[in-house]
């Protein structure tokens, strides 16, 4: 997050906020009070309160900014927070090293001992604690699952405190990341802090086919993007006519087949041709649905738009200045001249060596 009051100064008899943001492995944040006063910038690391011990992150916002932040996150900017014990000596960062390579095997490990008790659980992540005195995995599970051999085996195992905690799976993509099918890496494990829910009726407005392999994102579920531009799609839908409209004519009822929503078009067939679509605009679909309700009918759908509707041709325009892809490539007809130069040349000049 960039902050934009860094360069600012506080008002006279204002002290500057004391909480401050600590980034820990993947995407977990937490806050925290400076209580000591000490001189923290954005990258630094710091040891912080634990329930037992102390833990390593990196801090990534100070200052005003971090009110801001718990409130958007529904917290209280006065409520009881942990404190920041110290800016983090080379030793701690070394042991906080020295667990985070270990996290990897020991996981390995941890999913070995979940199969060999037949669990129906996947440990997705594991996170050491900045001292090493404890390690929270993570896993997801479709039930409840009872796992208290499984923690009984993995503290005789690695000789530490185990914690376990269950989260969904757009909580999993969010730890883990990773690149999305747009070619960028995931929103919920870059930007985004909540997680709203996402129905088949995003896409349904959208006008997108309900293909659950192109709506599902890297944790199975809806793709987060869906709602993006809904609020965007269900303001053009207001004035716009329903899709399931009939429209009654007097060479027969009429169906919608298709429709643009930010063009404002649709496209009728009638009952006994549906092969063959009619564009209308919205206004003169509601002109028609309008008169419908009056018991009236139109004469046709195709004297109606042909009327009315006006088709206009694109001008495309070129904003690179490129004509075409081969427009560096030489021309044939020169390439096939120098091939007849080349053949007339050669027999004259081993003429000229044997002469010589």
């Amino acid at each position: 997050m960039f902050d934009w009051l860094s360069n600012m100064s506080l008002p006279t008899g204002q002290r500057a906020f004391d909480g401050v943001e600590v980034r820990f492995k993947n995407s977990r944040k937490e806050f925290f009070r400076n209580a000591d006063g000490l001189a923290l910038s954005l990258g630094d690391v710091v040891a912080t309160q634990a329930k037992s011990g102390h833990d390593i992150g990196v801090v990534t916002l100070t200052g005003e900014l971090v009110r801001m932040q718990m409130r958007r996150k529904k917290e209280s900017p006065d409520s009881d927070l942990p404190k920041i014990y110290r800016k983090a000596t080379q030793r701690d960062i070394d042991k906080w090293q020295k667990c985070r390579n270990q996290e990897e095997e020991i996981k390995k490990r941890a999913r070995e001992i979940a199969i060999i008790l037949r669990l129906e659980m996947k440990i997705s992540d594991v996170e050491f604690q900045g001292d090493g005195s404890k390690a929270t995995f993570y896993y997801t599970a479709d039930d409840r699952i009872d796992f208290r051999q499984l923690i009984k085996d993995m503290a005789k195992a690695f000789g530490i405190r185990i914690e376990m905690r269950q989260i969904g799976y757009r909580q999993e993509a969010q730890r883990l990341g990773g690149i999305g099918s747009c070619g960028r890496e995931l929103c919920c494990s870059t930007w985004l802090a909540d997680f709203r829910s996402v129905s088949t009726a995003a896409a349904r407005y959208q006008q997108l086919s309900l293909n659950p392999q192109k709506l599902a994102g890297q944790c199975g579920k809806l793709k987060c993007c869906l709602n993006y531009e809904l609020d965007t799609y269900m303001d053009a839908l207001k004035d716009f006519p329903p899709t399931d409209a009939r429209l009654h004519t007097e060479k027969g009822p009429a169906f919608c087949q298709k429709s643009d929503i930010f063009k404002g078009l649709l496209w009728f067939s009638y009952k006994d041709d549906p092969a063959t679509w009619h564009a209308l605009n919205k206004e003169q679909v509601l002109e028609i649905m309008e008169l419908n309700r009056k018991k009236e009918k139109v004469a046709s759908l195709e004297e109606f738009a042909t009327s009315r509707i006006e088709e206009v041709e694109p001008i495309f325009e070129n904003p690179v200045g490129q004509d075409s892809l081969t427009r560096f490539d030489r021309p044939q007809g020169r390439n096939n001249r120098r091939k007849k130069r080349n053949k007339r040349r050669k027999p004259n000049q081993k003429g000229q060596s044997k002469n010589a």
